[in-house]
């Protein structure tokens, strides 16, 4: 039986938990001694007789990450239960809320490590092969659809539902002339499995049309590349198919590519003398966002509250050393609480819901998860060769080229669109007299960005910061109901139009 997503408790206490994955979140507010909760934020933010107070410890952690990080919320006085814990309320006597919490999972590094090879191939097959029949055995009945990246992770789903016997739909990402484009290794897997294949075009003209309802979907501020493209692919899926089934989580539990970074900063950490850079610190750099150039980026007279935040406190649980000796467990662990069980799974699921489909994710098993933290490093990273063990005990159920080769990510090109065919938005989307006028965001942080004065950021990095800042705006006009002011006095890219030409050519360039 899979963990719920969110359970409510009623009796002497109440009782609010989610499930050790994220899937699904969950918020709460104390207003006139009455406790509130909800899955949406957006419905306890319409509770708030007074317009919201953004909350300055959630709008930094959005800034370094990309979303929230739980238990903060973007806005203040509402909290997020976080990913594996339960919190409890009891009201005493004098009519207060008493609260106490517990964290009842931990993901835990195993005292008997699988180090021979054959022996985890074998076990592995039959976790993977479980694993996607209890995906099947709760299903709501209706067609089946399956996200297919062209990855590893994706393709390893597609082809356990043809296994199981399901007739399967899937779709993929056509993001138009990109240097590293996914789309011939989904069509090659497609074909593989003998699977319709449905590519969904994504441009600038698809983004413009879709970024505000994908703002609403979401709910939370995300800021990764992702969303708007994921909005559109979950949008056609759901004209055929009632179930859709990704790969998320796969990268987490088999020290994906995502780790790799992790292990030198690891390295590194260990030979630094007392007084050196953390690993918390070397951590958040793995973003690439906003960590570490906080003076640029937000507004001056916001400074002395971020200053003033336990900026990387947070982290501490997620990067403890307690439940997992190895290094590269530790570092799974805090992949699988921070990037995974605050990140890709909540969005995932939202924009699956916002299309009224049931999203499956057979990553998202806890008895895969448990035996995950068995294997020993080797089976995991083999020099350069993340997945190691997951690749072996699939070369034969997929094409060679799509197990064996080199993991990029989805290239979804941001920097192209924002210097292309969304350039004029971004004058709408991050107009400076908005961004001083709300006091959080430094009015020329973009201007910064355009003309790479915001530390070494360049190519790609410069489409993902100005996203990022894309994202946070939209997210205030389509969930807090807060538009942009519109000046074209203070257009941000206000300069002589040969200027910015020659700007915006050098920087299409070189991406």
């Amino acid at each position: 039986m899979p963990v719920p997503d969110a359970w409510i408790r009623l009796g002497e206490r109440l009782t609010l938990g989610r499930d050790p994955f994220g899937r699904v979140p969950l918020f709460w507010m104390v207003r006139e001694e009455i406790l509130w909760f909800s899955t949406q934020l957006r419905w306890l933010v319409a509770l708030q007789e007074q317009r919201p107070e953004i909350s300055v410890p959630g709008l930094y952690g959005y800034a370094g990450c990309s979303y929230v990080p739980t238990p903060w919320t973007p806005i203040a006085g509402i909290h997020a239960v976080p990913a594996a814990t339960e919190m409890c309320w009891q009201k005493t006597a004098a009519g207060d809320w008493r609260t106490a919490s517990r964290r009842y999972w931990q993901w835990q590094q195993a005292a008997d490590q699988i180090t021979e090879e054959g022996e985890a191939i074998a076990q592995l097959h039959t976790l993977l092969q479980s694993a996607i029949q209890r995906q099947l055995s709760h299903l709501p009945g209706g067609k089946v659809g399956v996200l297919l990246s062209g990855g590893l992770d994706s393709s390893i789903v597609a082809a356990l539902l043809v296994q199981a016997g399901v007739e399967v739909q899937a779709y993929t990402l056509d993001l138009g002339e990109v240097k590293e484009s996914e789309l011939p290794y989904a069509q090659q897997v497609a074909d593989f499995l003998r699977i319709p294949l449905t590519s969904i075009p994504v441009a600038p003209r698809q983004v413009r049309r879709a970024i505000a309802a994908t703002a609403q979907a979401l709910d939370q501020p995300f800021g990764d590349g992702v969303t708007v493209p994921f909005y559109l692919l979950n949008q056609r899926a759901a004209a055929d198919v009632d179930v859709i089934f990704n790969g998320e989580n796969g990268d987490q539990l088999f020290a994906g590519w995502t780790n790799k970074p992790l292990i030198a900063a690891g390295i590194y950490h260990a030979t630094q003398p007392q007084g050196g850079t953390d690993l918390s610190q070397h951590y958040l750099r793995t973003f690439h966002r906003l960590y570490g150039y906080e003076r640029q980026a937000f507004a001056p007279d916001l400074w002395p509250q971020i200053e003033s935040c336990n900026s990387l406190g947070w982290l501490d649980d997620a990067l403890s050393s307690d439940d997992c000796q190895d290094f590269l467990h530790q570092m799974r662990r805090a992949t699988l609480m921070l990037k995974g069980a605050q990140n890709i799974q909540p969005r995932a699921t939202a924009l699956a819901w916002a299309h009224d489909l049931q999203v499956r994710s057979p990553f998202c098993d806890i008895a895969l998860s448990q035996w995950a933290f068995r294997l020993a490093g080797s089976l995991q990273l083999q020099g350069s060769c993340e997945k190691y063990i997951l690749k072996r005990a699939v070369e034969g159920w997929l094409p060679p080229e799509v197990v064996w080769r080199e993991k990029r990510g989805m290239g979804v090109p941001l920097t192209t669109w924002c210097f292309g065919g969304l350039w004029h938005d971004l004058g709408r989307w991050l107009n400076p007299a908005t961004l001083r006028r709300e006091g959080l965001w430094h009015p020329q942080l973009p201007l910064r960005v355009v003309k790479r004065q915001l530390g070494n950021l360049q190519g790609r990095r410069m489409g993902e910061i100005l996203w990022l800042l894309v994202m946070w705006q939209m997210w205030r006009a389509e969930v807090l109901g807060d538009r942009p002011t519109r000046h074209a006095f203070d257009h941000p890219f206000w300069l002589p139009y040969g200027v910015w030409d020659f700007l915006r050519r050098e920087v299409l360039n070189d991406s």
